[in-house]
């Protein structure tokens, strides 16, 4: 029987403070509140498109800017995926993802390499969706990917709603990641020839 690939984690700083539980092989069951409405939406699209199960309790000083908070939830995110799952053995590795949502087409291609890289191609002529800039997507992304040991590819191939591209972004990161983190039955090992990520 597989090991269940779960991982709860809980941080704190003077700006945010975050608990989080995460279940790799869920069935895409969320608990999301971080006091920035587009952000759980954004983040409850994730986790349903990934079939994880995710629980996610954030507070931050939202007074002074988003930013933290953001970046401290995929900061808290990468950690806890690079947790749940350990060594990583048996699973696929890389996973891709070209989704389109109405106007919008974002390609996501991600490799679970523990060696965190971020190539982040999204321009926007109105960055705005309500008060949330969406630059912060991309800071979201490379905390993501540094706490997680992601090399991480997002780009945004065209779109003119900011709401669209960001959700597609989501949406694709989540396909991605779940493709990536699936177990092959296949190659039940590590999958590098080095033997370890």
């Amino acid at each position: 029987m597989n090991t269940p690939r779960k991982s709860t984690l809980a941080r704190k700083t003077r700006e945010t403070d975050i608990q989080l539980e995460l279940n790799l092989d869920g069935s895409g069951q969320y608990e999301i509140a971080t006091g920035i409405a587009f952000f759980d939406h954004m983040l409850e699209s994730f986790t349903k498109h990934g079939a994880f199960d995710l629980r996610l309790r954030a507070t931050g000083d939202l007074d002074v800017d988003l930013h933290h908070t953001v970046e401290d939830v995929g900061i808290a995110l990468g950690q806890a995926l690079r947790q749940a799952l350990g060594d990583a053995e048996g699973i696929r590795r890389y996973g891709f993802c070209v989704l389109p949502m109405a106007e919008s087409r974002v390609d996501v291609a991600v490799d679970v390499s523990n060696r965190p890289y971020l190539v982040y191609r999204v321009e926007l002529t109105n960055d705005r969706v309500g008060d949330f800039d969406v630059s912060l997507v991309e800071d979201f992304a490379q905390a993501l990917a540094q706490h997680a040991g992601l090399d991480l590819h997002i780009e945004l191939r065209y779109g003119r709603s900011p709401h669209h591209a960001v959700e597609a972004i989501f949406k694709g990161l989540a396909r991605a990641l779940r493709t990536a983190c699936e177990r092959d039955p296949r190659s039940p090992g590590v999958p590098s020839v080095k033997g370890v990520l």
